[in-house]
């Protein structure tokens, strides 16, 4: 398990650009966003790659593929494996559907072909 520091490095230069742009617009929004995402993070006993793992599960059931994709992305680079994170999208089958399910391992495939 990583330490609490671990678990949310920054991956600045792979943000979307309009995250980017929207935090340089309202850089306090922007703070109080991170600080929150940390806060939550170190709220419990959750590795890293745990995290994102769940993390890209939320984004199936909520649709959200520039998300699910950043946190593909984060999961590899906390050790998840391509059948890990197949899994993790997997399991939202039964409760948010077929074609959901599809499309966001369509977004995990094409995130799998760019790497980490």
């Amino acid at each position: 398990m990583t330490n609490n520091n671990d678990r949310h490095k920054s991956t600045s230069s792979k943000v979307p650009g309009t995250y980017k742009e929207f935090v340089k617009k309202f850089p306090a929004l922007g703070r109080a966003h991170e600080n929150i995402a940390s806060a939550v993070e170190q709220a419990g006993p959750l590795d890293a790659k745990t995290l994102a793992l769940v993390k890209i599960g939320i984004c199936v059931g909520a649709g959200l593929e520039s998300a699910l994709r950043s946190h593909v992305r984060r999961a590899m680079q906390h050790g998840a494996t391509v059948a890990e994170v197949e899994q993790a999208i997997l399991l939202g089958m039964n409760t948010v559907g077929f074609p959901r399910t599809v499309a966001a391992w369509s977004w995990a495939t094409e995130q799998f072909k760019r790497g980490v």
